[in-house]
């Protein structure tokens, strides 16, 4: 028996962008809440992200609006509003890489997305521009192709990680599966270690790819999960402005996505996803880098980048399984089989983070689990913090 027993409102196991961003929703709203990380806060899917907080006009390329666009159709004014602190997490002191992303077609985009794009439908959610206003890439007089602005924004990852884990840094904890029990004791979940054991009223798994094995610990198979493969490329290099767009292609998703970074010792990097990542998810990396070369070559064939370096990620996107595997729409909440406090979640896209910290809520309150006492955690202490993941491309050019 453990020599101390201690309760909380919910505790949270994984500690990317699902994680980070529910604790602090829930603290913001009176609930205790810890989290719980094996390796580094947001490691893995997280940090490998792009920081996109966008509209869906990426997936509407097709000259149509379909669920996954209006999904998520709110999220960039809901984190704006978060930017400002008066939204429901906040995110004051988060660094903003660019409030503008667009999006350039080498041609024409075709008459019938053109028209859609024009439509009031779509009315200050895209933005045709005059050349004068075309970001220094597609500045050149040799591009003669349509670029647009759509209402996305781009934040740097590990400064939301680090805004979202520092101002909640004494109820996030490290966890050693070696040492720490998770454990279903009469249909409920709890954390047992040999000096305490943890009962919270509610469980979340929101551990991205690592939820199935955490399932698989409550002696639970269901729901079930997928992963889709990305393999995207890196290319640090000398061009110093930055770049942040999607180029339209023959297919309704992205030919190419640019994000611009800068690694630890402020050098240039370039960001490469889109098609070129899901489509080349078997390639080998050599090849990979091959068709990414080429790929600018022909789409920007004026861009000189200097000298630079190259190197490929391999990723699983986690989510709840779909048939025939396709792209879930929004963020996905559901039960842990067999354990009645338990519940597992994936935002799918990093933008909808919001919703699912919100569907948390909403079904605390359906539960009827009211905010409880604070509790002491000094019991914890001893586990450690976590630290924040190393960004992806300060990990491929060391």
């Amino acid at each position: 028996m453990s020599a101390t027993t201690l309760q909380v409102d919910v505790a949270i196991i994984g500690g990317g962008i699902a994680g980070l961003w529910t604790l602090n929703h829930l603290r913001q709203r009176g609930y205790n809440a810890v989290l719980f990380e094996q390796q580094a806060l947001g490691s893995r899917q997280t940090i490998a992200s792009q920081g996109m907080i966008h509209g869906g006009i990426k997936y509407a390329l097709g000259g149509a609006l379909n669920a996954g666009s209006e999904a998520i159709a709110r999220m960039p004014d809901l984190w704006r509003s978060c930017l400002r602190g008066d939204g429901p997490v906040d995110l004051r002191g988060c660094r903003v890489l660019s409030e503008d992303f667009y999006l350039w077609s080498s041609g024409g985009l075709g008459s019938r997305v053109s028209s859609f794009f024009a439509s009031k439908l779509l009315r200050g959610r895209v933005e045709k521009l005059a050349r004068r206003d075309y970001p220094a890439p597609l500045q050149s007089s040799a591009f003669q192709g349509q670029v647009y602005r759509l209402v996305d924004l781009v934040l740097d990852v590990p400064s939301l990680l680090h805004t979202l884990s520092e101002r909640y840094r004494d109820s996030i904890f490290r966890i050693d599966w070696d040492t720490c029990q998770l454990a279903c004791e009469e249909g409920k979940a709890e954390l047992r270690w040999p000096h305490c054991t943890l009962q919270p009223r509610q469980v979340l798994l929101s551990a991205g790819a690592g939820n199935e094995e955490l399932m698989r610990r409550l002696g639970a198979s269901a729901p079930a999960m997928q992963r889709r493969p990305l393999q995207q490329v890196l290319v640090k290099h000398q061009y110093r402005a930055p770049f942040y767009a999607h180029c339209s292609g023959s297919n309704p998703s992205p030919r190419l996505t640019i994000s611009s970074h800068r690694t630890a010792g402020d050098e240039p990097v370039w960001y490469l996803g889109g098609d070129l990542a899901t489509e080349n998810t078997d390639a080998e990396p050599s090849e990979l880098i091959d068709k990414a070369q080429n790929e600018l070559r022909e789409l920007m064939p004026w861009l000189d980048l200097g000298q630079s370096e190259w190197a490929t990620i391999r990723l699983d996107r986690a989510e709840p399984r779909q048939s025939k595997l396709l792209k879930p729409d929004a963020a996905y909440l559901g039960p842990v089989e067999g354990v009645h406090n338990a519940l597992v979640g994936w935002p799918t896209k990093l933008t909808l983070s919001p919703d699912l910290a919100a569907a948390v809520e909403a079904h605390l309150q359906a539960q009827g689990v009211a905010r409880g006492p604070a509790t002491d955690l000094s019991q914890l202490a001893a586990l450690g913090r976590p630290p924040i993941a190393t960004p992806c491309w300060d990990e491929a050019f060391r």
